[in-house]
């Protein structure tokens, strides 16, 4: 029974850490699934809980800090970003008005809703814009600075 109840509790860590996305939580699941397998050796529940927390902290403690260095040095440009951390910075075409509370862009041939990052701007059809970021399915983006050879960027009067 007692392994039953390190399985629920493993997989509600599970979960919770799908809503959280810091790689936190999902330590501690493979805490309670470690004393979930102690428990069906037949360990008394001191060990079971020695399980728990000696697995807990040595993920905690070793597999975390390389994760995060991981995911530094991804930020830090050692590795090509993919996804939608990889659009920020990009060129897109606006297809329909966008403004601060909607929009729509094109980036590399794919539609994708827009707002404007700046609250007091609007684009235009046809404009330019660069992705700022992406917040969920929406790309933030601020007017596309375009600049001619030798000289300083055009501004719209």
């Amino acid at each position: 029974m007692d392994a039953v109840l390190w399985i629920v509790l493993g997989v509600l860590l599970a979960v919770a850490e799908i809503f959280t996305t810091t790689l936190f939580l999902i330590m501690f699941a493979a805490g309670a699934f470690a004393a979930a397998g102690a428990s069906a050796l037949g360990a008394p529940i001191e060990v079971q809980a020695l399980a728990f927390a000696v697995v807990s902290v040595l993920c905690v403690a070793v597999i975390r800090p390389i994760i995060r260095r991981h995911g530094r040095a991804a930020r830090e440009g050692d590795e090509r970003l993919f996804g939608v951390e990889a659009l920020a910075g990009t060129s897109a075409l606006v297809m329909e008005p966008v403004d601060v509370e909607e929009g729509l862009i094109k980036i590399d041939g794919e539609l994708w809703t827009a707002r404007a990052y700046d609250a007091t701007r609007c684009y235009a059809v046809g404009e330019r814009v660069q992705v700022m970021k992406v917040q969920g399915a929406t790309a933030l983006v601020w007017q596309e600075e375009i600049s001619t050879p030798g000289g300083l960027p055009e501004t719209k009067r």
